[in-house]
Formats: C-alpha cells, sequence, structure tokens
C-alpha cells in the first residue's frame, strides 16, 4: 500500500506573558517523554491533532523566552488546507492555553505566603489542555483508582487498538479513537484490551449515547461549572473526581479542585497538615483561600512533584 504524501505548513503563536514553554509541555507530557499520541524531547513537543477525521501532527517549539514567547509550529498532514490550518492553530493554543492571563493569579499568591514561592519558581507555567471532553472523560474514568502509568498504559493500549493513525518522518502517532469505534468493540473488546469489567461498561455506555446523538459532551465548553459537573456526574462511572479533573485539564476551568484525589490529600498533608493526608472535605475547605484559582495552585503544587523539585514546594510555618 503506498503511504500518502505529507504536506508541511507553518506559522507562529505569540502567547500571553509570561509564558514558560518547558514547564507546560512537560507537564503536558507528565514529565516522562514518549507516548503514542505525543511526546516532548529535547525541546520539541508533538501530538497528533484529530481535524474532522483527517490527521495531522503538529511539532511545537519555543523560540522565545517567559517574557517575550512566542511558539513555532510545523503541521504534518496529508492535507492542510485553509480550514485545517486554522483548526489546527485553535488546538495548539487551546492545549497550551497560550491565550490565558496570568496575572490575576499571580496578584494573588502575592499576598499569599504559601504559594507565592511556589509562583515565583514556576513563573510563567500554564495547565496544558485535553483536546476534546471524550478523550478527557475516558481517560479519566481509566484513572479511576489506579496509578497514572498504569491510566496510561491502559490509554495507550486503547488507541492502538482502536485508533486511527498517522506516520512521519519515521513514527506512527495514535489518535484517541472515536465514540463509535468504542461503541462498537462494546464491553467485551474494551475487557479484551485490559480494562476491567466496570470500567469497560462505562465507556461503552458513555459512547453509545454519543454515537447515538442522546449526549454531548463536547457542548461542555459553553456550561458553568456547576452545570458541567450536574451533567458528568449523571452518567453512569463519572463522579466528582472524573468531573473535577474534567474541569481542571479539558474544560480549562480556572477553578477545578478535585478535592476526592488521594494524591492530592496527601499532598496537601506534606506540605499544610503536619504530614498528616487530609480528608477530602478538609483540602476542600483549605483550598477555598485559592479560589477562585486553585486550577493553577493545585496544579502548581503537582508541577513541583512530578518535575522533581519537591524543594520548591511552600511549606507551612
Amino acid at each position: 500500500m503506498t503511504e500518502p504524501i505529507i504536506h508541511c505548513a507553518s506559522f507562529t503563536i505569540e502567547p500571553v506573558p509570561p509564558y514558560d514553554f518547558h514547564l507546560t509541555a512537560d507537564y503536558a507530557t507528565h514529565f516522562t517523554g514518549r507516548y503514542l499520541w505525543e511526546f516532548y524531547e529535547d525541546g520539541m513537543y508533538r501530538c497528533v491533532l484529530d481535524i474532522d477525521g483527517t490527521l495531522v501532527v503538529a511539532a511545537v517549539r519555543s523560540e522565545g523566552t517567559v517574557n517575550s514567547p512566542r511558539l513555532e509550529v510545523e503541521l504534518s498532514g496529508p492535507t492542510l488546507g485553509e480550514t485545517i490550518l486554522i483548526e489546527a492553530r485553535r488546538k495548539i493554543e487551546w492545549i497550551f492555553q497560550t491565550n490565558v492571563d496570568l496575572a490575576p493569579f499571580y496578584r494573588m499568591t502575592d499576598a499569599d505566603p504559601f504559594l507565592k514561592p511556589l509562583a515565583e519558581s514556576h513563573r510563567g507555567f500554564h495547565v496544558p489542555q485535553g483536546p476534546s471532553v471524550f478523550e478527557g472523560l475516558v481517560s479519566a474514568i481509566l484513572g479511576q483508582q489506579i496509578s497514572g502509568q498504569v491510566a496510561r498504559t491502559l490509554r495507550a493500549l486503547l488507541m492502538e487498538s482502536y485508533g486511527e493513525s498517522i506516520t512521519v518522518d519515521g513514527v506512527t502517532y495514535y489518535a484517541f479513537p472515536h465514540p463509535e469505534v468504542l461503541a462498537a468493540a462494546g464491553v467485551e473488546g474494551l475487557r479484551d484490551k485490559k480494562n476491567s469489567g466496570r470500567k469497560s461498561e462505562y465507556i461503552a455506555g458513555i459512547a453509545e449515547k454519543l454515537a447515538s446523538g442522546e449526549i454531548d459532551l463536547e457542548g461542555l465548553y459553553d456550561k458553568t461549572d456547576d452545570e458541567v459537573i450536574e451533567t458528568l456526574t449523571a452518567l453512569r462511572g463519572v463522579g466528582i473526581w472524573s468531573a473535577h479533573w474534567l474541569l481542571v485539564r479539558t474544560l480549562g476551568r480556572p477553578d477545578g479542585f478535585p478535592h476526592g484525589d488521594l494524591a492530592l490529600q496527601k499532598t496537601l498533608g506534606d506540605v499544610a497538615n503536619g504530614g498528616v493526608r487530609m480528608t477530602g472535605e478538609e483540602a476542600l475547605e483549605y483550598s477555598l483561600r485559592w479560589s477562585p484559582f486553585r486550577t493553577y495552585a493545585t496544579s502548581y503544587i503537582f508541577g513541583a512533584i512530578r518535575s522533581g523539585r519537591q524543594s520548591d514546594l511552600p511549606q507551612q510555618d
């Protein structure tokens, strides 16, 4: 079979300063490098974008500074018409949150002795976002009650088995499976990919509702936080934990706070409760001092931990 001809195009994005591309791209790839769908190596972030069924690979690098940021983006794909270029730019700007102004958050941290040192050491870090609500929701379900690394392994297997792919420069990238494909795979098909029976039922059920038009997850971008949580938790298998993670890592909301997350409870306990893990309610109450910027506060804490910079974490007096 003849490989399709790959075309290339490029454009520049100028994020709202301050903007630290390295910290943001590292966080997007969990500080561990290469996956089937994205990786960040030697200052270059690469990912596959699914634009209305057409796959393109985006390569993003920084050519600016934190205070004068500029990102260079090169696209590679079988077709790169104007519509695809416009949508690719929109997706990259969304994933990297280049239009977000962090100044209000930093003004809040200036008055918070707990967060101020962390905000200073991670200045310009933006919270990267997933490309679609369906992908974010399925990834959240896969991550329920297991480690992040195991969840990413399950996601990779799902994408390799059911996602479409594109090869650029000898590297094959896999896109996230469409709802129709996972609905057709059904519970047994998902179980065959090492998912538990319960999670397979949840994912297949949501995929079927999307494929039939019964629900519209992408419409959640236009809903309030409370409406998002109400809609998501009405779905079988989706609880508060998953809904809040979607607010934080998919819907770009500044005040998401997954207080049911055990890692978050432990981290807050370590840095603000004498080493004793907080309960969910204690974590939620403690977080209110950071509202309406809890997404950034918690992501900065996790960013320090994931990058091995625990010494940057503030400590309670």
